[in-house]
């Protein structure tokens, strides 16, 4: 099992990551400072939306969960991941939401996507 960042520390750092790459990031959501969860929607725009969860998986590691949006662009998929996140924060007002704005596909998930 890996050492966990609180959820507020490792969004401020990745807001820093994409700031250094000028990619825009913001938060559209504070959650928790501590053990929020934590929902990135990345806005691919012509390659899709997406939402994922940051999930641990069964061996301890950390993930990344496609919940919601996919590789179609437009505004239709980027409504679904906004609903969906939001629907999530209605459930649990300590998720930290988030948003990162990527033209030129450059923003990587630090973790690797996981299918359960």
């Amino acid at each position: 099992m890996q050492p966990r960042l609180k959820a507020g520390l490792w969004v401020r750092g990745q807001i820093a990551i994409c700031q250094s790459q000028l990619i825009t990031a913001m938060v559209a959501h504070k959650g928790n400072e501590d053990a929020g969860a934590v929902l990135l929607k990345l806005n691919r725009f012509a390659d899709g939306c997406f939402v994922y969860s940051r999930v641990t998986t069964l061996d301890g590691d950390l993930g990344w969960m496609l919940v919601a949006g996919g590789p179609e662009g437009g505004r239709e998929t980027e409504f679904a991941c906004d609903e969906y996140w939001r629907k999530q924060v209605g459930f649990d007002p300590d998720v930290w939401v988030l948003e990162i704005e990527d033209h030129k596909s450059q923003y990587e998930l630090d973790a690797p996507i996981v299918d359960f």
